[in-house]
């Protein structure tokens, strides 16, 4: 049996680099910006409509007669609170500190929480008092706008228990804190909208 020279080694170390580096490459980062683009299309139509047909009461009640600054202000500051938390959370994961990493993710998917179950409410509220989606084409584009942002919300919160489960599980592994980073463009990419939201739909309407 002849033995193999350099030249016939060196193809096979070249293969078994490059399969090595593929399993830790990953399209996560990328196919989420993707993805955030899509919904950026998405939140705009949404915007564009309601500025189109914002004004179109149908002879019904208009912003004045139906949303409290109060209640709008306690709402926005919940989300925006659960970014800061979201935050301290991503600053314990670079730490490594597993228990106050799940705890600023479970304070912030409280606070998110809290922000949909206002939104709910306020969603119940006027329908109960007669101001649905079926009034006028300033609630359509009302409850189609926040109804998708608070769906959005939602998921997000369902994310954030499921990667809770599995940095409880598997710790501040690369990939859970691949899908933490993930999680996090997603959560602060929905404040942001969220702060449009408010300053276009309410702020701008009851001033």
């Amino acid at each position: 049996m002849t033995p193999l020279d350099s030249t016939q080694l060196a193809p096979v170390m070249v293969v078994n680099d490059h399969d090595h580096g593929a399993d830790h490459d990953s399209p996560t980062q990328i196919g989420f910006w993707i993805y955030l683009m899509s919904d950026c299309i998405i939140f705009g139509a949404l915007f564009a409509t309601y500025a189109v047909l914002g004004g179109r009461y149908a002879g019904g009640p208009g912003p004045l007669d139906l949303f409290e600054p109060e209640f709008v202000a306690v709402e926005t500051a919940l989300l925006l609170f659960s970014s800061v938390t979201f935050g301290l959370a991503m600053l314990q994961a670079v730490k490594g500190n597993l228990n106050r990493t799940l705890v600023w993710l479970a304070v912030t998917g409280v606070l998110g929480a809290g922000f949909i179950g206002m939104e709910l409410y306020e969603f119940r509220h006027l329908i109960h008092i007669g101001a649905g989606p079926d009034r006028s084409a300033f609630l359509s584009a009302f409850f189609a706008l926040v109804g998708t942002h608070g769906l959005h919300v939602t998921g997000g919160i369902i994310w954030l228990v499921t990667l809770m489960v599995q940095i409880k599980m598997h710790g501040l592994i690369d990939a859970n804190m691949r899908r933490l980073a993930t999680l996090s463009m997603f959560w602060h990419f929905l404040d942001l909208i969220w702060i449009g939201v408010f300053s276009f739909v309410y702020l701008v309407r009851l001033v």
